[in-house]
């Protein structure tokens, strides 16, 4: 017996995801056929990338958009399975970068065949997701989608650039924020509509909202670093400043104590344990937590927003209800 994806282990998403189980399923049928279809590449490579089953939120918002104009259902999960190996490549190319040994309790590629090889993986991930795009002839589709590619490799350059530097603004780490997680989200949302026939108010509509979902998202994401354990997150609890980066929580500390932070103290290698230790302690003491997630609501208070124009149906009651499920996550 195959084996079920993550999703359908969980009550809350089996629920979000019931309209549009039978996509979800061929998106499914579609990443573990991968190594079949790409005999010159290795295939327990791509198996064990695509292995690391997750919510698939993605290929759920091209789905979930997609039902709002009657179609086939055929180019929307074409798109969805793109959507979800993209998103996959970034992850073996962000483990590499950020030499990550294991992820949800999975060694990474990285990890198994070393730095060069899985970057090798990764790319060859992106070309795939690009090819799948390509079968849906749409160049609209085509374009945004090479747009993404952009955006997500920029995204991880800033990251990158702005290592250990605690004077990133608050400008900064929205771009950023877009750049590397709600530019997908929000290519996937649009293509959905896009794709499915639907008029240009819908396509914008689920375009604002796949934008709002993921700036939400990433946010939540960088609040469980702080606020979640190694065993809900799948990597050590405060990561990302072992990593030097600058994330909400983060840039709140050091907004609120710009003259004795132990964010800078870290980020210069003086006594980094303990002033890890005491950024941790700050940050998880004081509001900022509750803050950083009344920001995160708000991005999803403009998610709902862009929904206003759509048909009420149960997919768009789906989507309203992921919205929830983006703040109220622990990993």
């Amino acid at each position: 017996m195959a084996e079920l994806p993550e999703w359908a282990g969980s009550e809350r998403l089996l629920s979000l995801y019931q309209d549009i189980q039978p996509e979800l399923l061929r998106v499914e049928e579609n990443l573990g056929a991968i190594g079949r279809e790409t005999p010159d590449f290795p295939q327990e490579l791509l198996s064990h990338a695509i292995s690391n089953r997750g919510k698939r939120i993605r290929p759920a918002l091209t789905v979930l958009s997609s039902k709002f104009h009657p179609n086939d259902g055929e180019m929307p999960v074409r798109m969805a399975t793109a959507v979800e190996m993209l998103h996959v490549a970034t992850l073996v190319h962000d483990d590499t970068v950020d030499h990550a040994d294991v992820r949800h309790g999975m060694v990474t590629l990285s990890s198994l065949l070393g730095e060069n090889a899985a970057v090798l993986v990764g790319d060859y991930l992106f070309a795939m997701s690009a090819t799948w795009v390509c079968d849906t002839y749409n160049v609209r589709v085509i374009r945004r989608f090479a747009e993404t590619i952009m955006e997500l490799a920029s995204g991880q350059l800033m990251e990158r650039l702005a290592a250990r530097d605690w004077r990133v603004t608050r400008e900064q780490y929205w771009r950023r924020l877009y750049n590397k997680t709600a530019s997908l989200f929000l290519t996937a949302a649009e293509a959905g509509a896009v794709l499915s026939g639907a008029s240009e108010e819908v396509a914008q509509a689920t375009r604002t909202y796949g934008r709002a979902l993921g700036m939400a998202f990433q946010v939540v994401d960088d609040i469980l670093d702080f606020e979640g354990t190694e065993e809900q997150v799948g990597k050590p609890v405060g990561n990302d400043l072992l990593q030097g980066t600058v994330t909400l929580p983060a840039l709140m500390l050091l907004e609120r104590y710009p003259n004795d932070n132990p964010i800078t103290k870290l980020f210069q290698d003086v006594e980094p344990d303990g002033n890890l230790k005491r950024a941790l302690e700050m940050i998880q003491s004081s509001s900022i937590i509750q803050d950083s997630y009344a920001v995160a609501a708000e991005f999803c208070q403009q998610a709902r927003e862009a929904l206003v124009p759509l048909p009420n149906n149960r997919c768009r009651r789906a989507l309203l209800e992921l919205t929830e499920y983006v703040t109220e996550r622990r990993y």
